[in-house]
């Protein structure tokens, strides 16, 4: 049985401690159920593939303290020349890409070479030195610790199951709102 969204944010949010977690699409829609505080960044409205460069940003600026971006595989594949630029500024941010095959908010049509993509591949080749895929919850749930330690830049791709009849995410607040919820939980004036 194919991992769930739900679950592969449930493994995440076991191990999250001190991190921002910028969440983009669907997980932006889901991740509120496992974690809703001051680093939780809900990038929505956002343009599509660009939470990683944001995350990048994050990262650093905030040396001391990691970034986990939660990116979707049709949001990937809109800028897959972010991972060349991450690759050559290392800092630590954690990148994990949510592949199931469809752009699932926007009426669940196929992200164009679903299942032929390797995420996790494009990232090794362009000089990501620490990537992981996932297909299983078992999986991810016993090597996640590890993936989410140690330095960065990380690529996690996870395999999960689409959905087909999913909303577009709506913001839980004002963009400037969050903004300022992010930047008082960096301790940022």
């Amino acid at each position: 049985m194919a991992m769930t969204l739900e679950q592969a944010l449930e493994v995440l949010a076991e191990h999250r401690d001190d991190q921002v977690v910028i969440t983009t699409m669907a997980s932006a829609k889901a991740w509120p159920r496992f974690s809703d505080g001051p680093l939780d960044f809900v990038y929505v409205p956002s343009s599509m593939g660009q939470a990683p460069p944001l995350g990048l940003g994050l990262a650093l600026a905030q040396p001391n303290r990691r970034v986990v971006v939660v990116n979707g595989d049709g949001c990937m594949l809109m800028n897959l020349g972010c991972l060349a630029t991450i690759a050559e500024h290392p800092a630590s941010l954690f990148l994990i890409v949510i592949n199931n095959g469809l752009y699932e908010v926007t009426g669940g049509q196929p992200v164009v070479g679903a299942g032929r993509i390797d995420y996790a591949g494009i990232a090794r080749s362009v000089g990501i030195e620490r990537t992981y895929s996932f297909a299983a919850v078992d999986e991810w749930r016993n090597r996640a610790a590890e993936a989410l330690s140690g330095p960065g830049p990380v690529f996690i791709q996870l395999d999960v199951a689409g959905r087909i009849g999913e909303s577009s995410p709506k913001p839980r607040m004002p963009m400037a709102e969050q903004i300022a919820r992010l930047r008082a939980g960096l301790g940022v004036s």
